[in-house]
């Protein structure tokens, strides 16, 4: 009799220890949710109205950026955007890091909202990829996301001058984003 309440109780005790781990997760899961959203709310991702998709094919030289593991170190960045035959547009993202190139090929698609795509570099994921500001004659771009983590700053030259890019940056700020994380590359 004795034998089998032991046995019980030991079941017992590990289904209650699983089940506080599955909590345990599960909270965990909801508090990184709540840190990843943290400022969400705060940012102005308002595109741009009249985008043209065709306009903004060609390279882009990034002048700056927010830190992210995907370009950590890397200098002498540039994007290559082209439109496919199915709409698609392959995106080649390429630059420097540690003295060797690297290289991404991805692909964009456009959605309903002008100045919105949606960017894959893996697979069937993708991420929003919203056009901000576009500068006359399309010569620069800001660029964010859904996430206050990611901004970029591209140009269709190497470099920019310092009151446009002082101006891009105050739009960026405006927006309420944070522009202290701000790398600049050139």
């Amino acid at each position: 009799m004795k034998n089998g309440m032991n046995e019980r109780l030991t079941i017992s005790r590990v289904l209650f220890k699983f089940r506080m781990t599955i909590v345990l997760i599960l909270l965990m899961m909801l508090l990184a949710a709540c840190v990843y959203n943290a400022g969400r709310d705060m940012l102005d991702r308002t595109t741009v109205e009249n985008f043209n998709l065709k306009n903004f094919m060609g390279r882009w030289y990034e002048i700056a950026r927010f830190d992210h593991r995907f370009e950590r170190g890397m200098t002498d960045v540039t994007a290559d955007y082209t439109l496919q035959s199915d709409g698609m547009v392959e995106v080649v993202n390429e630059g420097m890091r540690g003295g060797k190139l690297h290289r991404s090929v991805g692909r964009a698609k456009t959605t309903s909202h002008p100045g919105q795509l949606k960017v894959s570099f893996f697979w069937i994921f993708y991420s929003d990829y919203n056009i901000l500001e576009v500068g006359e004659g399309g010569q620069w771009a800001l660029v964010g996301s859904r996430s206050p983590q990611y901004l970029w700053i591209l140009s269709r030259t190497p470099t920019l001058p310092e009151t446009t890019l002082d101006y891009i940056v105050s739009q960026a700020s405006k927006r309420g984003y944070d522009v202290d994380k701000l790398i600049f590359l050139r």
